[in-house]
């Protein structure tokens, strides 16, 4: 039986009064590949800080692994919608990946052989091992962004939820970076929530796409109805097709 690691039953999350994420339901298991897609403001940020923990809901349940989010968090990697750091600070990418193991090391502890070798392997992973000591402020946005994905992995999580990742990457290295995560996820089995705007493009790679917009709608599958993606988007969408880049809209304001 395929191991349950996302398990949401009910969900409400509110603030003053207004509901941010509401009557929740989502499943997913090993192996799962989730493409979240919706407008701004939809609660797709605030539905990857429930899963790390960092925000309790307000009605229902959540679990990881069988856990709650906090206790479960040494299994999950995370990368933050902008990773913001000046350029011009002279600390290399061994560095930077070595962030990754704070939540096993703490504060005013240093980082042993053991560390250095799972950094490493890190990157070693995303195909960056070549650039371990290059400073991070030298390299293009999509090598940077590779970086930052194995600072997520250092610490070898089962599950991975990624916060638009290729904000900011151009067209060419965007290809590269969704290859890496089919990577990650075919040949590492590493489940992984992705959180994106572009819905032509990561409808080639991943295995279930969700439309968030305080209601989630999702069917476990890859496919979602003209229905759903509208109530979602409060606009019309005529065509949404899966590897082909254009989306048709009828006229709306």
């Amino acid at each position: 039986m395929t191991e349950k690691i996302v398990s949401i039953m009910g969900l409400w999350i509110c603030r003053a009064e207004h509901a941010v994420l509401e009557d929740i339901n989502l499943e997913l298991v090993a192996g799962d590949f989730l493409g979240l897609i919706g407008p701004n403001g939809g609660g797709k940020s605030t539905l990857l800080k429930v899963m790390l923990g960092l925000i309790k809901p307000d009605r229902g349940s959540i679990a990881l692994f069988g856990l709650p989010p906090a206790e479960a968090r040494s299994r999950v990697g995370y990368m933050p919608q902008k990773t913001v750091f000046d350029q011009s600070f002279p600390v290399n990418v061994l560095d930077v990946v070595l962030m990754g193991r704070y939540s096993r090391k703490g504060l005013m502890h240093r980082y042993g052989s053991v560390d250095r070798q799972a950094a490493l392997k890190a990157l070693e992973a995303v195909g960056m091992q070549d650039r371990a000591m290059r400073e991070i402020g030298a390299l293009s946005g999509g090598e940077q962004q590779r970086v930052f994905v194995a600072r997520s992995l250092v610490s070898d999580p089962e599950l991975l939820l990624l916060d638009e990742p290729t904000a900011g990457v151009d067209s060419a290295q965007q290809t590269d970076f969704y290859d890496l995560l089919c990577h990650l996820n075919r040949d590492l089995k590493i489940a992984i929530v992705l959180v994106s705007h572009d819905v032509t493009a990561i409808s080639k790679y991943v295995s279930k796409i969700a439309c968030l917009n305080q209601r989630l709608y999702y069917h476990d599958s890859k496919e979602l109805s003209n229905d759903d993606i509208e109530k979602a988007y409060g606009c019309p969408v005529e065509m949404i097709a899966h590897g082909t880049p254009h989306r048709v809209l009828r006229e709306h304001d």
